[in-house]
């Protein structure tokens, strides 16, 4: 039986933070949080609307983070994600995280009709498969999606921090609305 592989510790002066389109204002602000610039890739599309991504600083040995949702449009946003974790894992980066603030296909997560795909479980291999070596996601439609990747998932809550922030604010009669999308809804 081999050995089990070392867990290895992220090393803060090696932390790199990239975004796709789908999220540069909140990669510029956890940077801003972090007190870390954020990285500099090129991350644009040819006139056909492929994507054409280039990093452009050393990012050998780094732990890297992307940020990148994946929404509308969707498929436009998963294949720059993929692109870029590719790049970063053949610039020699140690470890790559993806941040999914939204991950899409998420409502795809099971075989409910014959002859349907499991939506939220390819996207999964797929970010297995670009190099990605863990995934931090938020608010997933089922918590059963973190059983679809063979990598560490981080599930994170926005619930209690939502409460945290309006609870002092005292206000009466509170109603919080989520808009949940329904298919052939764009906006």
């Amino acid at each position: 039986m081999a050995a089990p592989e070392p867990v290895r510790a992220m090393n803060p002066d090696r932390i790199k933070i990239f975004s796709g389109n789908a999220n540069v204002a909140l990669a510029e602000e956890i940077c801003k949080c972090l007190g870390l610039d954020l990285g500099q890739a090129q991350v644009q599309s040819f006139e056909d609307e492929e994507n054409n991504i280039q990093i452009q600083e050393n990012v050998r040995g780094a732990d890297v983070f992307v940020v990148q949702s994946t929404s509308t449009p969707v498929d436009h946003h998963i294949m720059e994600l993929l692109f870029m974790i590719d790049a970063l894992k053949l610039s020699s980066a140690e470890r790559i995280t993806a941040v999914l603030p939204y991950y899409g296909y998420a409502r795809q997560d099971r075989k409910d009709k014959p002859r349907v795909p499991i939506s939220a479980k390819l996207v999964a291999k797929l970010l297995e498969a670009s190099g990605s070596d863990r995934v931090l996601t938020l608010d997933l439609h089922a918590a059963q999606i973190q059983g679809f990747f063979d990598i560490p998932v981080d599930h994170l809550f926005s619930t209690p921090v939502m409460i945290d922030y309006f609870k002092p604010l005292e206000i009466p009669n509170l109603t919080v609305q989520t808009l949940e999308r329904t298919a052939g809804d764009h906006r």
